[in-house]
């Protein structure tokens, strides 16, 4: 019997039950900070870009149509993609949107860099 009572005792863990939450918190923090906060930084931007939509943006769809807003509503979009064809959008099938006259989306910058590397 003090064979067994011996094996238990070298068997039980001598750090205690702190000792091993502490790597498991530890794991948490980091995905959170690799993983959940950038997704949700990345979420914001793009329905601020979807919100900021105007007539005249040129847009380019999830789908990769590309055309130019032409009507707007609450929940949808009508996009120009050709002379006398409109076709409507909910406003989160809109990927990318390059403002009038203006520059296009940093999502945009990034994509013709990683294109002219190659």
């Amino acid at each position: 019997m003090t064979t067994l009572t011996s094996i238990l005792a070298e068997a039980a863990p001598a750090g205690g039950g702190l000792g091993m939450f502490i790597p498991m918190i530890l794991i948490m923090v980091m995905f959170y900070f690799i993983l959940i906060r950038p997704q949700r930084k990345q979420q914001k931007a793009q329905e601020a870009m979807r919100k900021n939509v105007r007539v005249g943006d040129k847009v380019v769809s999830i789908g990769g149509i590309h055309g130019m807003v032409s009507g707007m509503a609450e929940k949808t979009i009508s996009v120009k993609i050709a002379d006398g064809l409109s076709v409507k959008f909910d406003r989160s099938a809109i990927a990318s949107v390059e403002p009038k006259g203006g520059k296009p989306s940093p999502e945009e910058d990034k994509a013709d860099e990683d294109e002219s590397k190659d």
